[in-house]
């Protein structure tokens, strides 16, 4: 199969069949994880000011009381829009960073993938809960304004800070960004990092029946949650230090490579 297109062809690439579903993954139980899950409601409110929209549609009456309702649905849906934007433009400078990186260590890409696999193993251990030296919280000390000014500056500060849960696997996606040699592969990564963890907040946003049930059953099993994702990293980091991970990607190439259409 031969693919004219530069994208398609870094879309189609062994190291990304595998690093995608992860990055992907990792956003999931980053958005589940203790650091970030029972903060949501407190997401919501600064970045759509629902006090606002709450008193408002309180004061009004009827058909008034609807329009503010939806009025502050909307607000706070742009909010959320706008907080998801501004710590994407920080998560994704730093995967062009590292997969730039990785483009000028091509020629030693093996060596580099085994020490990130130790790097992995070490977060995800962190993401478990240990090294309590990397268990704290740092971030900017300064507070953006609250409403809609506010919520891009807040998913800025969002994605500066470091976390024991986010700093972990977002550390993680960096070291597969360094490892595909690319800053459009690093790119990519953060991309659909960042849809795992923004997404969720979309959808608690929308208010959905089902997103309520389910972001109760998140809380109730946070600790399990937290243990499964810091062992996929284990497993993730242990591949990448033993060199399956390095030959299952040749192996995905070889696959992409050799496969012809039908058509």
């Amino acid at each position: 199969m031969t693919v004219d297109n530069p994208f398609a062809e870094i879309v189609l690439s062994g190291q990304l069949l595998l690093a995608i579903p992860v990055a992907l993954l990792a956003g999931l139980v980053s958005f589940a994880s203790p650091c970030v899950l029972p903060l949501v409601p407190g997401y919501l409110g600064y970045v759509g000011g629902i006090s606002e929209a709450g008193r408002a549609a309180g004061s009004a009456s009827g058909a008034d009381e609807k329009a503010a309702r939806r009025a502050g649905r909307r607000r706070m849906l742009l909010g959320i829009a706008l907080f998801i934007l501004g710590f994407s433009l920080i998560f994704l400078a730093y995967s062009a960073v590292f997969g730039a990186l990785g483009f000028w260590l091509i020629q030693w890409q093996d060596t580099i993938t085994r020490i990130m696999g130790a790097v992995v193993i070490v977060l995800g251990l962190v993401f478990i809960g240990q090294f309590s030296f990397l268990q704290r919280t740092f971030k900017p000390s300064w507070r953006p304004a609250t409403g809609l000014i506010g919520a891009p500056v807040l998913g800025i500060v969002f994605g500066l800070g470091w976390t024991p849960c986010i700093g972990p696997t977002l550390s993680a996606i960096q070291a597969l960004s360094l490892t595909s040699g690319s800053a459009w592969s690093g790119v990519l990564l953060g991309l659909f990092y960042c849809i795992g963890l923004g997404v969720p907040f979309l959808l608690v946003a929308l208010g959905f029946e089902w997103v309520a049930g389910s972001v109760a059953f998140l809380k109730r099993h946070i600790r399990t949650i937290n243990i499964i994702g810091g062992a996929l990293l284990v497993l993730i980091g242990i591949l990448m230090v033993s060199g399956l991970w390095t030959i299952w990607v040749y192996q995905l190439q070889a696959v992409i490579t050799g496969y012809v259409t039908p058509v």
